[in-house]
């Protein structure tokens, strides 16, 4: 069924825009506008199934003095710890923040933009789930405030924040070249993620630029969602034959805490017969026994510069600021790379 637009009604009815606008927002009577035309707006609108455009409304609103956060999961440290920075931040500018979790499901991070925009939030922070091109374009054209935080999309133009996700695993490595390990594995995840494809290539250019071949067997993408039934099998079959790994890349802290469970479990020792590192820290990473290596994302300013991006574009100053924003990260190292 084709989709019409306030433009269609008005056409097919000899109306302005303005009126039937004022019909579908609920103020006819306040703008004198006949009750028999108000009836004709509203039973072509339901005869023709009309659906509201709701980011073009939410521009045409007052400020609200709220913006809204979207993430994956609000649980995770790793956004939990964003959302504290993008709430502190927000409220020293003079916004609260409404924040909301997509659980990784492309329909439910596209009902949850529109449900904001519903509630009239001035602007809003998005880590998508990268499958909403089309929605993230619509934003772009009404020219509705925004700004990607922790993934993008590489082929739009729109503000954002990410890490440097390739330098960082690059890195990473790198570190565990110089601690003579030469045969190193790289857990990920199964994942359409611009960022997990950066993180991968980094750890591919480490190995090529070392001189090493890079090979497939040594490289487990796990489900995103059975990746603790599947860690020990994973660890399990790159131990085994002439090219036994001794080094392994965990492409985020909740598989690199998975795999030191693995490893345990299997009697092998860190940082003895396998390092181990992260991408991403995890509070209690200095704690555990060996403490473990993690290249630690600016969180904080992550947050910051989401929201200071935002309120800029919520003011509509145009130019004077960096709206795209790729930040380093920072390795700290322990124990479980021996060094």
């Amino acid at each position: 069924m084709k989709k019409i637009f306030l433009k269609d009604i008005a056409e097919a009815l000899n109306l302005s825009k303005t009126a039937v606008s004022m019909v579908l927002n609920n103020k006819g009577d306040e703008n004198k506008i006949s009750k028999e035309t108000q009836k004709r707006v509203w039973a072509y609108a339901r005869a023709h199934h009309y659906q509201p455009n709701q980011m073009a409304r939410a521009l045409s609103l007052g400020k609200s003095e709220t913006i809204g956060l979207i993430v994956p999961n609000i649980s995770d440290i790793f956004y939990a710890t964003i959302a504290h920075y993008v709430e502190r931040k927000a409220k020293a500018l003079g916004y609260n923040v409404v924040f909301s979790s997509s659980n990784e499901d492309p329909e439910t991070e596209k009902q949850l933009m529109y449900s904001m925009l519903n509630r009239q939030v001035d602007g809003l922070i998005i880590a998508s789930t990268q499958k909403n091109q089309e929605d993230i374009e619509e934003l772009n054209r009404s020219k509705y405030p925004f700004v990607l935080i922790d993934r993008h999309y590489p082929g739009l133009t729109t503000n954002y924040v990410i890490v440097d996700n390739l330098r960082g695993t690059e890195q990473m490595t790198r570190h565990l070249l110089k601690q003579g390990r030469q045969r190193i594995g790289l857990v990920s995840i199964q994942s359409g993620l611009e960022a997990m494809k950066q993180r991968q290539l980094g750890y591919e250019k480490a190995l090529r630029d070392a001189g090493l071949e890079y090979r497939a067997e040594m490289v487990k993408l796990l489900s995103p969602f059975e990746y603790e039934s599947e860690m020990k099998e994973a660890i399990r079959s790159m131990l085994h034959g002439p090219r036994a790994v001794d080094g392994l890349v965990f492409t985020t802290h909740y598989l690199a805490a998975s795999g030191l469970r693995a490893l345990k479990a299997l009697g092998v020792e860190v940082p003895g017969e396998v390092a181990l590192i992260s991408f991403d820290e995890l509070g209690a990473f200095d704690l555990v026994e060996p403490p473990i290596t993690a290249n630690q994302q600016p969180v904080e300013d992550i947050g910051r510069f989401a929201v200071e991006i935002l309120v800029h574009e919520i003011a509509r100053k145009g130019a004077g600021m960096d709206k795209q924003r790729v930040l380093p990260t920072q390795l700290l190292v322990r124990k479980s790379c021996g060094a």
